[in-house]
């Protein structure tokens, strides 16, 4: 029994590693964490903090449970360079340490694959925003949002595209970020009379 207790022990503190990194994680990318914080849970948990990292922000559309949470860890099982976190009922946030120097159409291949396969297996359409590479455990927040921003940015300007990436966006992404009445002063301005509603 003395053997089987240290058995558990062992189970239970590879548990706590694997579930702390995964949360720590979405601490970083909601922003709920300080960033000396940061660096102090870095080193207990053995993480490493100078890894080139990428965010994906997968959201879901129309009906969806927790099924695609656990598929989507089996695509990407591995647990100290790839950490699936859910975030709200329909978006799933996937952290993956990727080599320097990957090119961003690489990226989309594995969107790509992730959409085509929780199409398949759930019927079920998603959208996928991906950030640029980070070389910092601090700037994943910053991804967090490049990602979110692609989403949204895509939604007006690449709307038949279900994959979007943030270094992809081109103008758009200047014009996203111009003050709402800027844009409508200048709308104005080029459709004078009549036309602009359309």
């Amino acid at each position: 029994s003395k053997l089987l207790a240290v058995s558990m022990g062992n189970i239970k503190s590879l548990y706590d590693e694997k579930y702390d990194k995964g949360s720590f994680i979405k601490n970083i990318i909601l922003d709920n964490i300080l960033p000396s914080d940061i660096y102090i849970k870095s080193k207990e948990l053995h993480f490493n903090t100078e890894e080139t990292r990428i965010v994906f922000l997968i959201k879901f559309f129309g009906k969806t449970d927790m099924m695609p949470f656990e598929m989507l860890q089996n695509m990407f099982p591995d647990k100290s360079h790839e950490y699936i976190i859910s975030i709200g009922e329909r978006d799933i946030v996937l952290v993956k340490d990727v080599k320097p120097g990957t090119e961003a159409r690489d990226m989309e291949k594995i969107a790509q694959k992730i959409a085509d396969t929780l199409n398949t297996e759930f019927y079920t359409k998603v959208t996928i925003g991906i950030s640029t590479i980070v070389d910092n455990i601090k700037d994943l927040a910053k991804a967090y949002q490049e990602a979110q921003v692609a989403l949204e940015v895509g939604k007006v300007f690449e709307n038949e595209k279900n994959i979007i990436s943030y270094e992809n966006l081109g103008i758009g992404r200047l014009i996203y970020q111009l003050p709402t009445t800027l844009c409508e002063m200048f709308l104005q301005e080029v459709f004078k009379k009549g036309s602009l509603e359309s």
